[in-house]
């Protein structure tokens, strides 16, 4: 059957016109055209495949790994959005994994959810206090897990999108710009002092345990002194000129703004 030219120009500008729509449609909404990069992390070869098919016909760009030591090689090569992590896994575990890789900078924001057998209560208390985003029980749902993954990136475009800064009244710690300011005058902190008063500051009135603060700021691979963390509360408490750090004898410490 013969189609005319008119017929075909008409049809290829309703297509485009219908994508041009999509797209703006998704922009106005806050969404990507293309959904994120997800990195599937676990010792089954029958789970990641059963994952990686589902996740890729959704549209995700998908990188796999089959234990703890080869997901921080591919995390730093494939720099994902996500990860699925397993909990149980030969070389290195879940746990260990995610705790190295919150001690990077480049996947402290990372979304992390876990996959696990495990599922009793205690097992996913321990892994969202770990820093976990969220905890999927197995047998995997896929209905499930595409809910949780979508909701897991929205909150994380949602913090990338803003300026990070929390304000406690004439307190302002800005994360994006590395600032504090008091009463609107910037205080210069170092590094460490700054990160330090980030991390007890992110959580108010949560007790940071002194070796959790240890790994979080200085990390495994620098040896500190004893003495390391209380010098470097001293000297905040000095320089921002008000008591906001309470010292829990013998646990650690947390942050409080009266």
């Amino acid at each position: 059957m013969w189609i005319g030219n008119n017929y075909i120009t008409q049809h290829f500008f309703i297509v485009n016109k219908l994508k041009s729509n999509i797209v703006s449609e998704l922009q106005e909404n806050n969404m990507e055209p293309l959904p994120g990069k997800i990195l599937i992390v676990d010792d089954e070869p029958d789970i990641v495949e059963f994952i990686s098919y589902n996740l890729k016909s959704k549209g995700y760009s998908i990188s796999t790994a089959k234990d703890g030591m080869d997901a921080i090689r591919k995390a730093k090569d494939f720099r994902p959005d996500l990860i699925l992590l397993d909990i149980m896994m030969p070389v290195k575990d879940g746990r260990e994994t995610m705790k190295e890789l919150r001690q990077m900078h480049e996947f402290d924001q990372t979304a992390i959810i876990f996959l696990t057998a495990l599922s009793d209560e205690r097992s996913e208390i321990e892994g969202l206090r770990l820093g976990a985003d969220d905890y999927i029980g197995k047998p995997i749902k896929p209905e499930l897990l595409m809910t949780r993954i979508s909701a897991a990136l929205r909150r994380v475009k949602k913090d990338d999108d803003q300026e990070q800064k929390m304000t406690f009244g004439d307190l302002e710690i800005n994360k994006t710009k590395f600032t504090v300011t008091y009463k609107g005058t910037e205080i210069l902190l170092a590094k460490k002092e700054f990160e330090l008063l980030q991390l007890l500051a992110s959580k108010p009135g949560r007790v940071f345990l002194r070796n959790e603060i240890l790994q979080r700021v200085w990390g495994t691979e620098v040896i500190v002194g004893d003495r390391t963390i209380d010098v470097h509360i001293r000297k905040i408490r000095q320089k921002v000129g008000i008591d906001l750090i309470t010292t829990v004898k013998g646990v650690g410490y947390k942050f409080e703004m009266d």
